[in-house]
């Protein structure tokens, strides 16, 4: 992948699980990271001194993708940011990862809580990738992420995956009507991970992990470093003519 040297990425949520790890994959590929985060910094700068060590530039903004109203102010930071550390107006490839996870059966889910994930995976995903469209260079890529839990069904997930499927709708659109930019957009669907999304249910529930892995063609709960790496490969120069797909990463769950 020599040839994407020059490219820059913003990866939301990039300070922890799979953002993290997709922010690195990528650094590996020979791409410039732009990550954000909500509340961990620390975590957030160690990411990006990690991509530096890979021999990459990085750089750190803090976000609330589920607060609209700070996205103007966001944006004016992100083109300072990529104007002086990169001498250039745009960037290329929009990876939306950042998420939270809550889990409750339909009898006793709160508005609260579906408003939360709202906010979050399916608002404001459409307004921040909304903002960002100035600022995305032609020909670049759109990766939004998706979940296994739109395909098949497990009790207490109904919001979440109702959120994510209509990211996966989005993302039809949005190929639709960038097409005529050059600009490719695919979504990613992880099946179970073991990292501390929803609490770290998959990693640290035994029983859980192990209803999954025996469930899954390949043996075993997936793991960050399963993600990333998929990301990376979709942004590379050699899968350009994948457009608006859903592409699930799950090791063959429920097949």
């Amino acid at each position: 992948m020599a040839s994407n040297t020059s490219k820059l990425a913003l990866v939301t949520g990039g300070s922890r699980g799979l953002g993290r790890n997709t922010a690195l994959a990528l650094a590996k590929a020979g791409v410039d990271v732009v990550i954000t985060y909500r509340t961990r910094e620390i975590d957030a700068q160690d990411v990006a001194r990690e991509i530096e060590r890979l021999g990459r530039k990085a750089s750190v903004i803090r976000l609330d993708t589920a607060d609209v109203a700070t996205f103007p102010e966001f944006i004016t930071t992100l083109s300072e940011i990529v104007k002086t550390t990169w001498s250039r107006d745009r960037f290329d490839f929009l990876v939306n990862n950042a998420g939270i996870g809550l889990a409750s059966p339909i009898a006793e889910s709160s508005e609260a809580m579906f408003d939360e994930l709202m906010a979050v995976h399916l608002k404001g995903v459409f307004f921040l990738t909304q903002s960002l469209l100035p600022v995305i260079a032609d020909g670049g890529r759109i990766v939004n992420f998706s979940s296994g839990l739109t395909r098949f069904s497990l009790p207490g997930y109904a919001a979440y995956a109702m959120m994510k499927g209509g990211i996966e709708v989005f993302t039809r659109y949005l190929a639709k009507e960038l097409g005529p930019r050059g600009l490719a957009v695919n979504t990613v669907a992880p099946g179970a991970i073991e990292s501390d999304f929803g609490g770290g249910v998959v990693r640290d529930n035994v029983g859980l992990n192990k209803m999954i892995a025996g469930q899954t063609a390949l043996g075993r709960v997936g793991l960050p470093d399963d993600i990333g790496p998929v990301i990376a490969s979709l942004l590379s120069d050699g899968t350009g003519w994948i457009n608006a797909q859903r592409i699930e990463a799950s090791g063959g769950m429920f097949v």
